[in-house]
């Protein structure tokens, strides 16, 4: 049984900056991967940004050089830091985790995702 909750969204300028939130419910030292993924308006569900139990991450190519993800183990946490944003990035961004037993949901840059929040909404006016 794991739960994700999201927080940090909102509305942002093109250029400005968000930093988006997600706590997990288990102990965020039994997962092996965790990730922020988004689907914008009329368009494909995709990932954004991927981390795993080691440290090791991976970007979109959309996001790359402008997002960064990060944990905070103590606190069960997951971050996703958003600079220079456009409007294209407009989107609803879910965190998700490939911990608990539900069936696997999305594979994604070698990571089996399991469980999902219920997603924060990011807007960006030009």
């Amino acid at each position: 049984q794991v739960q994700l909750v999201e927080s940090g969204g909102g509305s942002v300028q093109a250029g400005g900056s968000l930093t988006l939130s997600c706590v997990v419910s288990g102990d965020i030292t039994s997962r092996y991967c965790m990730g922020w993924f988004r689907q914008p308006p009329g368009k494909q569900h995709e990932g954004v940004a991927q981390i795993t139990r080691g440290g090791t991450t991976y970007y979109g190519d959309s996001v790359k050089g402008r997002f960064s993800i990060s944990q905070d183990n103590a606190k069960s946490t997951l971050f996703l830091q958003m600079d220079n944003l456009e409007p294209e990035d407009t989107a609803m961004y879910h965190c998700a985790t490939d911990l608990g037993g539900s069936p696997v949901r999305h594979i994604w840059a070698g990571c089996l995702y399991r469980n999902w929040g219920q997603g924060t909404q990011v807007t960006v006016s030009s």
